[in-house]
């Protein structure tokens, strides 16, 4: 650019591209209400030009960043990295950025750094994937630095707290009654970590399901999420008798136990029926198919954008509690004779 000469801005990319500043504005954002050989022709348009979005101009003229903060504990779990690509693909879609920032560790300190960390970067608002009790306990203490919102099953949560969730327990009476449906009277539940609030709220209603029921009710068998703990608990289940049907808290410890019961010559689902939860990518490619919960994590992350919009506009907003949704497949049948 010669010296002296402005840097193109949107009116030019407009006038070029023959659309409206407005049409231009959807096509940064990734507007899914443009045609294709529109936005085509604005796209040549910016990389013709130079053009590229003064997003800290902006800031100064608007007083507004366009930028979220999202704190996450850097899980690769799928239920909160699912929730993170959720959450980013609703701000993109509402004309925000997403900042990011991890907690190392989970306590007070940490949640103090992240917060200034995303302070320094001006964003207008935060979330908080929380999927453990800690990260609750943390953001009691720093909740009135910035409007935040907390994606997580708090119970109780303090009125100053705003929360967005899935009914975690909903989908495990889900599970339940689907298989005393079927016939079942036991159902043994493959647990998570006791430190993850989804993992509780399933173990609870759980055991509160099958007690209305009539069901007996044994201790739940520890679990981590993870595959191969579900392959050591299909083994000894295997070895010492299985129970008619199982509820693994999450599709990878479904997915080892399929294995464990498939390698000790018990058939899914005519001599055990197994059920998982998060309706993982290729749930319905497991041998067989696997029966789940589907949480919606696509509805969740709008929910929590327009929730945490709300706050920035003043609006009262209270808990948001999405219902799951059971997804039968092959994986669940009336019990063995």
């Amino acid at each position: 650019m010669a010296a002296g000469k402005r840097p193109p801005g949107m009116n030019d990319v407009a006038q070029a591209a023959g659309v409206s500043h407005q049409t231009v504005s959807r096509v940064l954002n990734d507007h899914p209400n443009v045609r294709p050989e529109t936005r085509e022709r604005v796209l040549e348009a910016i990389a013709q030009l130079g053009y590229r979005r003064n997003s800290a101009a902006r800031a100064l003229v608007t007083r507004r960043s366009g930028t979220l903060g999202v704190v996450t504990t850097g899980s690769f779990q799928f239920g909160p990295s699912r929730t993170l690509v959720a959450i980013e693909e609703a701000a993109r879609e509402a004309g925000y950025y997403i900042s990011v920032a991890t907690l190392r560790t989970v306590d007070s300190a940490s949640m103090n750094v992240v917060l200034e960390h995303l302070m320094d970067q001006a964003v207008e608002g935060i979330v908080v994937i929380a999927p453990h009790a800690a990260v609750v306990d943390a953001v009691r203490a720093f909740h009135d630095r910035l409007p935040m919102v907390v994606v997580a099953a708090i119970p109780d949560p303090p009125e100053s707290v705003t929360t967005v969730s899935v009914d975690q327990g909903l989908g495990a009476r889900l599970i339940v009654r689907h298989l005393a449906e079927l016939g079942h009277q036991e159902v043994l539940h493959l647990a998570g970590p006791h430190d993850w609030l989804d993992a509780d709220a399933r173990a609870s209603a759980w055991a509160d399901e099958c007690t209305r029921l009539g069901f007996s009710v044994s201790e739940p068998i520890e679990g981590d999420w993870s595959g191969n703990r579900g392959y050591e608990v299909g083994l000894e289940l295997a070895r010492s008798g299985p129970p008619t049907a199982i509820f693994a808290a999450n599709d990878q410890l479904a997915l080892g136990l399929l294995r464990a019961f498939n390698e000790s010559g018990l058939r899914v689902p005519q001599d055990v029926s197994v059920v998982g939860f998060d309706d993982i990518t290729g749930a319905d490619n497991f041998i067989p198919p696997l029966t789940t919960i589907r949480p919606g994590f696509d509805a969740l992350g709008t929910r929590i954008i327009e929730t945490l919009l709300g706050v920035l506009e003043g609006r009262s907003t209270g808990p948001a509690v999405l219902e799951p949704e059971l997804v039968v497949r092959g994986s669940t049948a009336a019990p063995r004779a």
